[in-house]
């Protein structure tokens, strides 16, 4: 590969020390991966974060930027997902009848699915002998990222593998309900809503504002409430079992 002008990698530091560089290849990304989605005709396979992520994590291997310079410069974009998250609050509100409908089957439904979406993972990356650091970074991979990332700060684990973890996560689930709700006679935007919140977090909570307003704020209600509690119990049980 051709090599870039000598001039060149001083001036990426120079930009680095600065959060200009990241922020403008994370926009840049976002909206080419934008683009391109709607040149595939929109797969549920292949969402715009996805699109997105490869190309920034392309651009950064290009241009021989670290992912741990470019996480540093572009924090305050990570902080801003707080409260985009607490936006969500809006289409609540809006659907907050229905909500209050079907609080009991929420009530019930919830710790088991949040506990079984923690559960897998860690029962599987132990069968496959993972260490404790990778583990810890998979515990929280269906919680949505600002409440993932002090999941994972406090468990030990890496932030980047959670971030991995985080969106393979939100594309299979996206593609598991798209596929199995028809074949289980599933119609209910409700129910739809509530499991692409609860599984996939913000992707799948963005999917399901694509099907409706009441799927999107189940999918935002569910996506909520899983953060909060397995912010409160998965630390807690990791304690208890000493990982």
């Amino acid at each position: 590969m051709t090599e870039l002008p000598q001039p060149f990698p001083a001036l990426l530091l120079q930009l680095m020390e600065t959060p200009l560089l990241a922020i403008t290849l994370s926009l840049a990304a976002y909206f080419a991966g934008r683009t391109l989605f709607r040149w595939l005709k929109q797969p549920l396979w292949c969402p715009v974060a996805l699109l997105s992520a490869s190309l920034l994590a392309a651009t950064l291997a290009l241009l021989s930027i670290s992912y741990e310079d470019y996480r540093r410069e572009a924090e305050w974009l990570t902080l801003l997902l707080g409260p985009a998250t607490v936006a969500l609050a809006v289409p609540l509100y809006q659907q907050l009848h229905h909500i209050r409908s079907a609080w009991r089957q929420i009530l019930i439904t919830l710790p088991v699915a949040a506990s079984c979406a923690a559960l897998y993972a860690v029962l599987l990356a132990i069968w496959l002998g993972a260490s404790a650091d990778v583990v810890a970074s998979l515990a929280p991979k269906s919680v949505t990222a600002p409440i993932a990332i002090g999941i994972v700060d406090q468990l030990g684990g890496s932030v980047a593998m959670m971030m991995g973890g985080l969106l393979i996560t939100g594309v299979v689930s996206v593609l598991f309900v798209e596929l199995l709700a028809p074949r289980l006679n599933i119609r209910d935007e409700r129910i739809i809503g509530f499991v692409l919140g609860i599984n996939g977090h913000a992707i799948g909570t963005v999917r399901a504002f694509e099907i409706s307003q009441l799927a999107g704020a189940f999918a935002s209600l569910g996506m909520s409430l899983t953060g909060v509690f397995t912010a409160i119990w998965l630390p807690l049980v990791w304690t208890l079992l000493a990982f």
